[in-house]
């Protein structure tokens, strides 16, 4: 799912299921980073590190441990960016070279509405409008939840280049979908708060994709040099 919403440069790889792969092992210090975790928590860390090793592998990187930094950040090897996302019953990491792109950011959720009074404390009133419109025109997709991971997927991807936290409420989003498509589409966040510079330019939205499907909703986005 996640692959088909970047481009080229991204390698991805996806796990179906909470149960590591056969000879799946966490890395030095990667233990101690779950060590008082409980075991689902467990079991998901090493399921999508195990994603992130395969994606290293897929670039012709040495397969290593992806420790965390602050705000709980993967910390991925010299000369790669990257992000990775786990649900229930899902894993996924995507990387890239860091002279291919400035920064990506991944999400995946079930397609599910979000829980009670989750909504009214992410969004924009102005989301909320443009939510509602497309809620009564194409009922079947949690729309929802779809505005929650792309708030995740952009959160992802802006704080690598900042180093700051970024409230659900400063990135404005507009979903939309693809011509003749009901379940995938893109998405444009306009940053509501001073953007990144990216190569001597001040970016003031990031573009995304999403998609719907196999009881997932999944987002990405990519930022490229020149803003894009």
């Amino acid at each position: 799912m996640i692959e088909e919403l970047l481009p080229d440069p991204v390698v991805t790889v996806e796990a179906h299921g909470d149960e590591p792969a056969e000879g799946a092992t966490l890395y030095p210090g990667e233990q101690a980073l779950i060590a008082r975790a409980v075991e689902k928590r467990r079991r998901e860390f090493t399921v999508v590190r195990t994603c992130a090793r395969r994606a290293m592998d897929k670039l012709g990187v040495p397969p290593q441990a992806v420790l965390t930094g602050e705000r709980g950040a993967p910390q991925w090897p010299a000369g790669l960016i990257g992000s990775m996302t786990h649900c229930e019953g899902y894993a996924a990491a995507a990387l890239a070279r860091a002279t291919d792109l400035a920064s990506l950011g991944i999400d995946a959720e079930p397609h599910l509405p979000l829980p009670d009074g989750v909504l009214p404390s992410v969004s924009l009133p102005a989301e909320d409008g443009r939510l509602r419109a497309l809620r009564a025109e194409h009922p079947a997709v949690h729309w929802d939840r779809l505005l929650f991971s792309a708030k995740e997927s952009v959160y992802k991807a802006w704080f690598p280049l900042t180093g700051k936290w970024l409230d659900f409420t400063e990135a404005d989003i507009d979903v939309f979908m693809d011509p003749g498509h009901t379940t995938s589409g893109g998405f444009r966040a306009g940053l509501l708060v001073p953007g990144p510079v990216v190569d001597g330019r001040r970016v003031g939205h990031f573009e995304g994709r999403w998609t719907v499907g196999r009881g997932l909703v999944a987002t990405a986005v990519s930022v490229a040099y020149d803003g894009g």
